[in-house]
C-alpha cells in the first residue's frame, strides 16, 4: 500500500499549554503568519510519561493498554502507529527515550543492541535512542536537543522515513528540577524553540507534514500525573495541508494515533475509537 504523505512528530515532553503559548516564540510566530495551527490537547490519566507515550501511539487509554505508571512500562500488545506503518510497507524511525522502544519494539531494552539499530522487521525500523540512566535532581542526563533534531534529520535523509518520531525530555526534566514559573524554564523553552526552528523548515521543504506536541503538562511545583489542567493540557502545533477544527476546540490525546494514520492514508485499527482531528476537507 502506497502511503499518501510523510509525517514527522516531535514530542516535547512536559510542555504545558500555558508555557507554550507564552514562550515558544518561533512556533507562535508561524501560527501568527498562517503557516501553522495550534490547538489545546488534554492527556489521558494518569498524566504520567509512560502511560501517555503508550496512548499517543496506540490510541487507547491506560486503562486499556495497561501502562498505568512509569514503573509498568512494557511492550504494548495492541495495534500501534509504528506497526501499522511498517505493515503497510512504510519506513519508520525514532529518536527518543528508550521507553518508546520498550513500548513498541521489544522489552527489555538492551543498551548495546537497542541504542542504535536499523532493522526492517521491527515496528520502529530505524532507531537512535538514549536512556537517561542515572537521572536525578542534580544531573538531568538529557541529550542536547540540537543533537536529537540533527539525528532525526539524518535518518530522514538516509532512509526516507515515511513516519518519524522525535522525543526530548529536556523541558520535563527542567520542570521537575525547577518548577514551571521561573527564569530557568523561560530560558529552557526559549532554547528548545530556537533549536527546533533551525530544523523545521528543512523538514517541510523535504515534503513532511509536522506535528509538534507534548505528552502532558506540568504544575508550577514541577509535578504531573493528576487531573489538574496544568498537568494534562499541552499544545498541538500542525504544519501541513490538512484541515482541522475550530481554534478553541479541546482535543483528546487519543486522537493523535488516528490522525497520524489518516494523514499517511492508512486505515485506523478497530481498537482506535477516537476520530482524527485533521481531514482533507475544510470544516463545515
Amino acid at each position: 500500500m502506497a502511503l499518501q504523505r510523510k509525517l514527522l512528530m516531535v514530542v516535547l515532553d512536559g510542555l504545558p499549554w500555558r508555557a507554550a503559548r507564552r514562550l515558544m516564540g518561533n512556533l507562535e510566530g508561524w501560527v501568527d503568519a498562517g503557516e501553522a495551527r495550534v490547538w489545546r490537547m488534554r492527556s489521558v490519566l494518569p498524566s504520567t510519561s509512560g502511560p501517555c507515550y503508550a496512548s499517543i501511539h496506540s490510541g487507547v487509554p491506560p486503562q486499556v493498554h495497561g501502562i498505568t505508571s512509569n514503573q509498568t512500562v512494557r511492550r504494548v500488545d495492541l495495534p500501534d502507529v509504528f506497526s501499522t506503518v511498517r505493515d503497510a510497507g512504510g519506513v519508520t524511525g525514532a529518536v527518543t527515550h528508550s521507553d518508546w522502544s520498550r513500548l513498541f519494539n521489544r522489552d527489555p531494552f538492551d543498551p548495546v543492541r537497542d541504542i542504535e539499530f536499523d532493522d526492517d522487521s521491527l515496528p520502529i525500523q530505524h532507531g537512535r535512542l538514549h536512556t537517561m540512566m542515572g537521572e536525578n535532581h542534580d544531573n538531568q542526563m538529557t541529550p542536547s536537543d540540537v543533537d536529537l533534531f540533527a539525528t532525526l534529520t539524518s535518518l530522514v535523509g538516509r532512509f526516507g522515513l515515511d513516519y518519524g518520531l522525535l522525543h526530548t525530555c529536556t523541558l520535563d526534566s527542567m520542570s521537575h528540577r525547577f518548577g514551571q514559573d521561573c527564569r530557568e524554564m523561560d530560558l529552557a523553552c526559549y532554547t528548545v524553540d530556537a533549536s527546533l526552528a533551525g530544523f523545521l523548515p528543512a523538514w517541510r521543504a523535504a515534503g513532511y507534514e509536522v506535528i509538534i506536541c507534548a505528552d502532558h503538562g506540568h504544575s508550577d511545583r514541577g509535578h504531573h500525573g493528576g487531573n489538574d489542567p496544568d498537568m494534562r493540557d499541552f499544545p498541538v502545533y500542525y504544519f501541513g495541508d490538512g484541515h482541522g477544527p475550530a481554534d478553541d476546540t479541546l482535543l483528546s490525546q487519543l486522537q493523535l494515533a488516528p490522525t497520524i494514520l489518516a494523514r499517511l492514508g492508512l486505515p485506523q485499527p478497530e481498537t482506535m475509537l477516537a476520530q482524527p482531528f485533521l481531514t482533507d476537507r475544510k470544516d463545515r
